[in-house]
């Protein structure tokens, strides 16, 4: 008896959050290219999804964190959430000051600050990132932002 196998990659994505707003990125490549998605990307080798949360919030936004600042939000790992194949997703909730500006970089387009909500309210992400933040304002509706 055979067993099928796939290949699994893994990501870790980032809700930025700056008051009331959170920070999305305008995609600038395929899958979704000119969407607007969360900060995040590819776990390299060697790396936590912690450690990759960080590097790609950084390296997509110019937005610096500590990876003890980052707060699990959750795991996402449905088959079909990415059209390249199958990924799994950490995504992590990170705040910080009302004052921090965000530019693109990497591979983001353009970046923007948008009501926390509007993702909830209608506003279609890429992937299942709609799904993300409205985990994590949730969770920030109980009042829970630990781990």
């Amino acid at each position: 008896m055979s067993e099928a196998t796939e290949t699994v990659q893994m990501t870790a994505d980032v809700i930025c959050v700056r008051g009331g707003e959170v920070l999305l990125i305008e995609r600038g490549w395929p899958p979704y290219a000119g969407h607007l998605a969360l900060p995040g990307g590819y776990v390299d080798a060697g790396e936590t999804s912690r450690t990759a949360a960080a590097r790609e919030l950084r390296e997509e936004s110019g937005v610096d964190i500590a990876e003890e600042d980052l707060v699990l939000i959750g795991v996402y790992d449905r088959p079909d959430r990415d059209p390249r194949g199958r990924f799994v997703s950490v995504a992590y909730m990170a705040t910080v000051q009302t004052d921090t500006i965000a530019r693109p970089g990497d591979d983001a387009a353009a970046v923007q600050w948008t009501p926390l909500a509007a993702p909830r309210d209608g506003l279609a992400l890429a992937f299942d990132h709609s799904q993300i933040v409205a985990d994590a304002l949730h969770r920030l509706a109980r009042g829970d932002d630990s781990e």
